[in-house]
């Protein structure tokens, strides 16, 4: 469901911000920024949100200590413990909440990505009785922890009218790779207000597009992410229209494909998004082409800010059964490695998707689409090893996960720094990739269409120093199969990440790492 899928998130980022830098952890200490999501309240109903932080490093957080200032909506608003927390106010208009245990930063998918997060635990946010439509103010959510770590995020907080959106019922629809489906969008106003605005935010994986460009509509590339409709839907009312998918050529079959679309007020909308100017994130583009309109219905001014009091049924989805067969060849790539005792050379190993088919596994377990093991050859010693890569205990062995978005006709390697401490001519090394994984989510890919090529050498032979790629796969270069790097401006690189905040988990590499737009 879409509440738990906001796959279309990590198009809003602007995700060309990261810098790529060195695997060797920085000496210096991580940056940590904060972040929380701006809100529209409605009297009568709450919202439960947390504090965010980032890092660019793996880090943990000791005494912990989060400050929610709201005094500038003293009376307006009230902001309350929520997950069993106990707090404190030490003035009114201010709440202090000391986290229980230590707070640790977790790696954010992909593997490698350099950005680590995680979550305080959450507060109610609520509008007074004597709230007034058209309220609003700053929330300034700070947070400080051991050794002088510190930090502070600004947040607007609105009061607007409530109402109450739905989605129509979920649809099933067969293509083959390549085809075009036309699919249902309807929303419904199951509230007492009418509703005078509302947003469609999809969440599509890689393998749906559309050639549409309608100008109320946002795209990434052949991605839809969102439509903004400026029509009204009266109380127990609904509208609906029709979309044009198609399916990638390169959609692996049979599968099933699942998309879903969001219905959001225009308020609930900016409040998600309104960080992406603040950070500078670059914007998906509008289309040139007709306003995208549901069923007819007269144009209405937005006479005030509106939230949704009711959420949990606001989304409608699709289920794409792709018939056929469309499978996927993952071809090993193994190295020829030269050089003397004490010598570090760079072993640049891995795998290219030779298609036809992309290997998409992108899903809330944010579980590899496939792991590759990686044997030292007798008489080497990794002095660096790539994130994602990790040894197997007792062995010379490194198991490495990959993205979970492999497209087709891409590279994907990594570099182990390995010295050679002893001549052993042709010594050899295996590059596995498919290899059995005991993993939460289960062993990775088994349907590779040519397992005949899933295994290269590494080869280390006396000569100067040096590595080039060999092995079925072709050579390496082109991608990674955990990306590394480190952002320059963690707001900045987190533009669309940030987003997710409100929506629940997001999922990385939906779309390609040089289009990720907001």
């Amino acid at each position: 469901m879409l509440k738990h899928s906001i796959r279309w998130l990590v198009g809003l980022g602007a995700v060309s911000a990261l810098v790529a830098a060195s695997a060797t952890p920085a000496v210096a200490a991580a940056t940590i920024e904060p972040y929380f999501q701006d809100a529209t309240l409605a009297v009568g109903s709450e919202k439960m949100s947390g504090l965010l932080l980032y890092a660019n490093e793996p880090t943990t957080l000791e005494g912990v200590s989060v400050r929610y200032d709201y005094r500038s909506l003293t009376g307006k608003i009230s902001i309350t413990p929520a997950d069993q927390q106990t707090c404190t106010t030490p003035e009114p208009g201010v709440l202090v909440c000391p986290e229980q245990f230590a707070v640790v930063l977790n790696e954010l998918p992909p593997l490698g990505s350099g950005i680590y997060r995680n979550g305080t635990k959450r507060v109610n946010l609520a509008a007074t009785e004597d709230a007034q439509l058209g309220d609003s103010g700053d929330l300034v959510v700070s947070f400080e922890a051991a050794g002088g770590r510190r930090g502070s995020y600004t947040s607007r907080v609105r009061i607007g009218e409530g109402v109450d959106l739905a989605g129509g019922p979920f649809t099933t629809a067969t293509s083959k790779p390549g085809g075009k489906v036309t699919v249902p969008l309807a929303v419904s106003n199951v509230g007492d207000k009418t509703v005078t605005g509302f947003v469609a935010v999809f969440d599509l994986p890689y393998a749906i597009r559309t050639k549409d460009r309608f100008s109320n509509c946002r795209y990434s590339d052949d991605h839809l992410v969102s439509c903004q409709f400026d029509q009204e839907i009266p109380p127990g009312e609904g509208l609906a229209t029709t979309l044009n998918l198609e399916l990638a050529r390169d959609t692996y079959a049979p599968t099933n494909q699942s998309g879903y679309a969001q219905f959001m007020t225009i308020a609930d909308f900016e409040d998600l998004t309104r960080v992406r100017e603040a950070v500078g994130a670059r914007t998906a583009a509008p289309g040139t082409g007709p306003k995208l309109t549901l069923t007819d219905a007269p144009n209405r001014t937005r006479q005030a800010d509106q939230t949704d009091v009711g959420p949990g049924y606001d989304y409608t989805g699709w289920i794409i059964k792709v018939t056929g067969r469309n499978g996927t060849d993952l071809a090993a790539i193994g190295t020829t490695l030269k050089g003397g005792v004490g010598t570090v050379v760079t072993a640049t190993v891995g795998f290219r998707n030779n298609g036809p088919a992309t290997l998409d596994n992108v899903s809330e377990e944010w579980e590899a689409a496939t792991h590759t093991l990686v044997e030292l050859p007798p008489g080497t010693t990794a002095v660096e090893v790539p994130l994602g890569c990790q040894l197997r205990p007792g062995t010379r062995t490194y198991q490495c996960a990959s993205d979970m978005l492999l497209v087709a006709g891409k590279t994907y390697t990594v570099d182990f720094r390995l010295r050679i401490d002893k001549i052993a001519p042709n010594a050899k090394g295996t590059v596995w990739v498919n290899a059995p994984c005991e993993c939460p989510a289960g062993g990775g890919f088994t349907g590779d269409i040519k397992p005949a090529n899933d295994r290269a050498t590494i080869l280390v032979n006396p000569g100067q120093g040096g590595g080039s790629g060999d092995g079925d796969g072709g050579s390496g270069g082109g991608g990674s199969l955990p990306i590394t790097g480190t952002p320059t401006s963690l707001l900045a690189g987190l533009g669309g990440l940030l987003l997710a905040a409100g929506l629940g988990a997001y999922l990385l590499a939906r779309r390609r790492s040089s289009h990720f737009v907001a």
